[in-house]
């Protein structure tokens, strides 16, 4: 290094680093460095991409010294390099002092990468007169970029701003676009755009320059959220259809975000489809609903008619709920068909109506059954779905059976059945005599005894009220028993007289044939009910019925005897007839 790139390092350190004694510097070779030196408008500049800047500079050297080259360079770059010599800013730089005091220059088109310190140097007849002012100027280039929402909804406020990395050194004018035009409205703090209760007329691409630059910030997209609106259906090719053809019903809508579509028919509380078309098959009256999380809009409805036979032929009911005998009941046919069709009532296979509504007064359980309407123009014919009436009454023709013929034998098995006619079907009861006996369709009695002999009936009831069947009787046969013997008068009696047995018995039928035995004898003595005993003895009877028989207990029957004189004549003893006289008890 020679002794003026020495006295130009030195005084450099003292301006860059701290301060020296001056006196140290002004004894090298007598010059003093308050005669050297470059001075800057602005230290740091901040420019906008694409536009000129001018660094405004001056310089001072000691009188008798001669500039020999001015330039500037990058600071901090190798051995100085002269921008002017440099392929990037050649074309652009342009020097606009002189080589007296003057070092100003203009960088055109600045771009990004021009952010950096740059410096002036000068060099002088003496070789040891080099100079070279740092720190330089720190040049920062910056772009513009639109801050905004990304989403906003319609009656929104909203304020954009157009920002750069760094405050720029000359005073700027804001100027802002709408998809590439020019935009009036109010501007706040200059580099901001405010936009009261934003239209969906506000939604476009945004940008920003600045006054006098040709430089404009990349564009952003405002979008504004709106429910739909506009909302009209078209349809192709026709609204006059035949029979197995379709009409397309197309919806249009304006909104933000796109709308849902969907399909309604008039007088219809569910959709008929959704999308943005709907193929319509059938007459009626078809509307669009456009939605979005905005709000919803309809169409007005447009008319579809269909030239077809019958179709979606259905039966209603009127009342809904349970019918009861007595209630009216009214019957609706719908159809869809075109032209209007005529409408019959079939109760199964037989015709009981014409006309769209059948109606019933006082309905009866003999209205039950299954119903079902015909639609028929010239087109066609077509029957709905049948429908049954289900015709709720109390119960009636009450009735009890006994199963089996003919007489009921103690020990048989007895079922007695009740049946009922009612809706909803009733609940049984049983009862013999008043007495509550058992519950359920049937009754059944298993090894049967005169004990179960008595009137019975059954009581049937629903809902809807109830009633009793009539009495029936069971009437149990068995054979006799309890036989027993019952004598009229006494036990006793006296010879020639005679005692009266009376044979009782239980059986049914009742015993109509008797018996009579005298103990230790194998034939009978009688067969009537009653016996007269004449003789000593124990007697019992035995009772019959075509069930079987049985016999008594003996009862003793005692004759008591009498005096008897007997005239026995023996012989004539000694010429005298001899009489032996006897007296007999018995």
């Amino acid at each position: 290094m020679s002794v003026g790139e020495t006295v130009v390092a030195m005084v450099m350190s003292v301006r860059m680093v701290s301060p020296l004694p001056l006196i140290f510097l002004l004894m090298i070779h007598g010059v003093s460095s308050a005669d050297w030196g470059v001075s800057y408008s602005h230290s740091h500049i901040c420019a906008l991409k694409d536009s000129s800047v001018i660094m405004s500079c001056t310089y001072t050297y000691p009188t008798g010294y001669q500039i020999n080259k001015v330039f500037w360079t990058k600071t901090n770059v190798g051995e100085f390099p002269d921008l002017f010599e440099d392929p990037e800013y050649s074309q652009r730089l342009q020097y606009l002092g002189d080589k007296q005091q003057n070092c100003t220059i203009r960088l055109n088109h600045v771009t990004l990468k021009d952010s950096l310190e740059y410096s002036f140097r000068f060099t002088t007849n003496v070789t040891e007169g080099r100079w070279i002012g740092k720190p330089g100027v720190s040049l920062t280039v910056t772009d513009l970029q639109v801050e905004s929402p990304e989403r906003v909804t319609e009656g929104d406020s909203v304020r954009l701003t157009c920002k750069s990395s760094c405050t720029l050194t000359d005073r700027a004018t804001f100027i802002w676009y709408r998809n590439s035009q020019p935009l009036t409205e109010r501007r706040d703090r200059n580099n901001e755009l405010l936009l009261l209760s934003v239209r969906r007329e506000d939604a476009g691409r945004y940008s920003c320059a600045l006054h006098g630059h040709t430089y404009i910030s990349p564009a952003v997209h405002l979008n504004v959220m709106y429910p739909p609106k506009d909302i009209s259906v078209s349809i192709s090719p026709s609204a006059e259809l035949v029979e197995g053809d379709s009409a397309t019903l197309i919806c249009s809508s304006d909104s933000n975000p796109p709308a849902e579509i969907s399909w309604f028919k008039e007088n219809q509380s569910s959709s008929v489809g959704s999308g943005q078309s709907f193929s319509a098959l059938q007459s009626g009256r078809f509307y669009c609903e456009a939605h979005n999380q905005h709000g919803s809009q309809r169409s007005d409805a447009v008319t579809v008619t269909v030239k077809d036979a019958p179709q979606r032929v259905s039966v209603s009911i009127s009342p809904s709920g349970e019918i009861v005998e007595g209630d009216s009941v009214t019957l609706t046919c719908s159809s869809d068909s075109n032209p209007p069709a005529e409408i019959s009532w079939f109760k199964g296979r037989k015709f009981v109506a014409s006309g769209r509504i059948y109606s019933i007064s006082k309905i009866s359980s003999d209205h039950s059954g299954e119903y079902k309407c015909k639609s028929r123009n010239k087109h066609g014919e077509k029957y709905s779905d049948a429908v049954t009436l289900n015709v709720l009454y109390p119960p009636r023709n009450v009735s009890v059976f006994i199963n089996g013929f003919g007489e009921i034998v103690e020990g048989d098995s007895v079922t007695l059945t009740c049946s009922s006619d009612s809706n909803p079907p009733a609940e049984i009861s049983w009862f013999k005599g008043r007495k509550f006996v058992a519950s359920g369709r049937i009754y059944s009695i298993s090894k049967i005894s005169s004990d179960h002999s008595g009137e019975y009936k059954c009581k049937s009831i629903n809902k809807h009220g109830e009633k009793y069947s009539d009495a029936v009787t069971l009437n149990i046969m068995y054979p006799p028993r309890n036989v027993s013997v019952y004598i009229n008068g006494s036990g006793e009696i006296t010879e020639g007289d005679s005692v009266t047995l009376i044979c009782s018995s239980d059986s049914n039928p009742p015993a109509l044939n008797f018996s009579w035995f005298k103990e230790d004898e194998s034939s009978s003595v009688g067969s009537r009910q009653s016996f007269s005993a004449l003789q000593s003895g124990r007697f019992y009877c035995e009772a019959h019925n075509q069930h079987g028989s049985q016999r008594s207990d003996a009862v003793t029957v005692t004759v008591k005897g009498r005096l008897v004189i007997l005239y026995m004549s023996i012989g004539v003893v000694g010429g005298a007839a001899v009489i032996i006289t006897m007296l007999l008890i018995r």
